[in-house]
């Protein structure tokens, strides 16, 4: 391809994106800082937000990027937004960084666009890898390179795709390559599926342009979902194992699942030997990890979900993603632990503690000196002192007369963490649970993050996870204790108001 053509591919590009930011920062002056929006956590100024791509510690700052439709807060030809962080906490927007711009992520319909993906440090190359996508077009996806060298503007390959087409007819799907370096050579892992089963495809290349086909890495056992979207397969602990978190699609109420074992970089087999759900709540989807510079392996997920009620849209913005966690293996059964990295204790602000405290059969405890819609709360209950068939918890964002809550709890009797927004306010309802015994000591520990329209439960120090959107009026504020079928012994109720530099 000559320089010219290049180069007027790259101006009709940049034009593209000159275009989504120009709209961008129009429909951000129209965006109320009340209505649902969030106060630390991460979010589009304006528009519609999807699944986090590019996750990257780059140049000693984390950025991010996700897939994004800055023209109106529906999903429409995906672009890359962009944004960047020093620590985790406050984030700062920079311009969109992918534009639908050539044959093969363009075109005439809405089904076009710059699909997911992700990014590597490729010698001080800031290098996105994503998925093109065309309705319509044979194939429909294709696999694209971008680059830049400062880190916020973007060329597009002129070799593009880099990967034409699936390896075999019939698929479903072929999307999402994450890419990583080991020993010096480029793997990528690709969404797939076929015959009623999803698949994670595996490739190498020696210089991110040249890829080959290894083979099927892992794949449905015919319970896990017809096609694995955003597929992530990294190393984890100390030893060998390596952990493939996956969002499995036409598989019920499990949006994301995470399978444990060893891959084999001769074979190209990854070899599970344990699967579980990711998140148990209603709005979490596809996740991505990447590692920073302190060797942590962090995860992101979109905290939301493809179907759902979604209320922000009508004040012209759409999506929000989840606090940054950290992922490690568990010393004890070798199964992951996810916990908010420590980087967020620094928005901790005023603090109330509630300690060694016996809550009555069939009552509620109001917190008068716990309210807000920026809190963080750290819980422990012993069930050792406590009567063996209650079942208690914490009522959030509770409203005066009490017809508006969040109710998080647990079931002595059936051993299971409930969250239950039946009375969140508008948008979607339903409980959602997830088995759980208590910790070797008899206790259950429950660490929450609310922030306005969400609520992130950590329970019992990161064993298990629960994600949700929730839209109270603005002066439902209110904490209480509950107990149900029995006295509770609450050990200590640690309380924080959450302020960020921004």
């Amino acid at each position: 391809m000559s320089h010219q053509v290049v180069k007027e591919r790259n101006r009709v590009h940049k034009e593209r994106v000159d275009l989504a930011n120009k709209a961008l920062e129009q429909a951000s002056a129209a965006v109320a800082e009340g209505n649902y929006r969030l106060y630390y956590h991460l979010m589009p100024p304006a528009g519609w937000m999807n699944d986090p791509n590019g996750l990257i510690y780059f140049n000693h700052e984390y950025h991010v990027f996700y897939q994004h439709y800055p023209y109106a807060s529906k999903w429409g030809p995906m672009h890359w937004g962009h944004a960047k962080s020093k620590d985790l906490v406050n984030w700062e927007h920079l311009p969109v960084a992918l534009a639908p711009s050539e044959n093969y992520d363009a075109g005439e319909s809405e089904g076009y666009g710059c699909w997911s993906g992700s990014a590597v440090d490729n010698n001080g190359v800031l290098t996105l890898i994503y998925t093109g996508h065309v309705d319509g077009r044979t194939p429909t996806e294709v696999q694209c390179i971008a680059t830049s060298t400062d880190g916020v503007t973007f060329n597009k390959a002129a070799y593009n795709p880099v990967i034409s087409d699936a390896p075999e007819e019939g698929g479903f799907g072929f999307r999402d390559p994450k890419v990583w370096q080991h020993d010096g050579i480029w793997y990528m892992v690709i969404g797939y599926g076929k015959d009623g089963l999803g698949k994670a495809l595996l490739y190498k290349s020696s210089d991110l342009r040249d890829w080959s086909y290894i083979g099927v890495a892992a794949e449905s056992d015919g319970t896990m979902g017809d096609m694995w979207e955003c597929p992530d397969l990294f190393p984890l602990g100390n030893g060998d194992d390596h952990v493939l978190v996956i969002s499995p699609m036409n598989m019920g109420t499990t949006k994301t699942m995470y399978l444990i074992g060893r891959l084999s970089y001769e074979t190209g087999i990854f070899d599970y030997r344990y699967s579980e759900r990711l998140d148990y709540g209603f709005d979490f989807y596809a996740p991505q990890t990447f590692v920073d510079g302190q060797g942590r392996r962090i995860l992101i997920g979109w905290m939301n979900i493809w179907g759902a009620q979604m209320p922000e849209q009508e004040h012209g913005w759409m999506g929000a993603f989840t606090l940054p966690r950290e992922l490690s293996l568990s010393d004890d059964d070798g199964t992951l632990r996810i916990l908010p990295v420590e980087e967020l204790r620094a928005m901790r602000g005023t603090h109330h503690r509630v300690s060694n405290l016996s809550i009555c059969a069939d009552t509620e405890v109001p917190l008068p000196e716990i309210h807000g819609d920026a809190l963080e709360l750290i819980a422990i209950f012993n069930t050792n002192q406590s009567a063996g068939d209650a079942e208690f918890g914490l009522l959030l964002r509770c409203s005066e007369d009490g017809s508006e809550y969040t109710e998080v709890s647990f079931s002595a009797v059936d051993r299971k963490l409930s969250v239950d927004r039946n009375h969140s306010g508008v948008g979607e309802a339903g409980v959602c649970e997830v088995d759980l015994n208590p910790l070797e000591d008899g206790r259950i520990k429950l660490q929450i993050f609310i922030d306005r329209s969400s609520i992130e439960l950590f329970a019992n120090n990161g064993l298990k996870t629960v994600t949700n959107r929730i839209y109270p009026k603005p002066d439902c504020l209110g904490i209480k204790l509950f107990a149900r079928n029995g006295e509770v012994s609450l050990e200590s109720l640690d309380a924080w108001k959450l302020t960020t530099e921004g």
